[in-house]
């Protein structure tokens, strides 16, 4: 498994940022407005404003397939947001989502970013230990675009250093 960039030129990338995520939302929630821009163009809702996305893939017989995906959003005063986590349900369990979480905050470092935000959801246990295991702590739950959003998380990031995925490589 490789933690690679968002390519727009790969409809792959692009379906399966949609697909997968939609797929999760589906399941615990309801697919929000800002979910929607989101996934249907994530070149302008997300790459144009400064955002990232990062695809976790690997090679198979029939060819390359993602396995899941994961955006950091520009945030304000140098903050980025983990937002978009997603992993194909045949292949939970595997670290790709701890593959994914490293590799984006590596990235928010490599860019300069002082902290790394998100939200989310207590009744989503395995990603808030997830997140826990990154170093994020809980933060009051500021006004946000999300219904199911009751848990704000943070990393500060120059309190944090972690070896993992050289950002220089994505």
């Amino acid at each position: 498994m490789r933690i690679v960039p968002y390519d727009p030129m790969r409809p792959e990338h692009r379906a399966a940022f949609r697909d997968l995520n939609l797929a999760w939302i589906e399941r615990w929630f309801v697919v929000e407005p800002r979910d929607r821009l989101e996934l249907e163009d994530p070149e302008r809702h997300i790459l144009a404003a400064g955002g990232r996305i990062l695809i976790a893939e690997e090679n198979t017989p029939l060819g390359v397939e993602v396995l899941g995906t994961c955006a950091l959003l520009a945030g304000h005063a140098g903050a980025r947001e983990l937002a978009k986590m997603a992993v194909k349900a045949s292949h939970t369990g595997r670290g790709i989502g701890s593959a994914l979480g490293e590799a984006a905050l590596e990235l928010a470092r490599a860019e300069g970013a002082s902290r790394v935000e998100l939200m989310s959801n207590t009744k989503l246990e395995p990603a808030i230990a997830l997140y826990r295991r990154l170093g994020f702590v809980e933060v009051p739950l500021p006004p946000n675009d999300y219904a199911r959003a009751n848990i704000a998380m943070v990393l500060e990031l120059n309190r944090h250093p972690r070896n993992g995925v050289r950002a220089d490589r994505l």
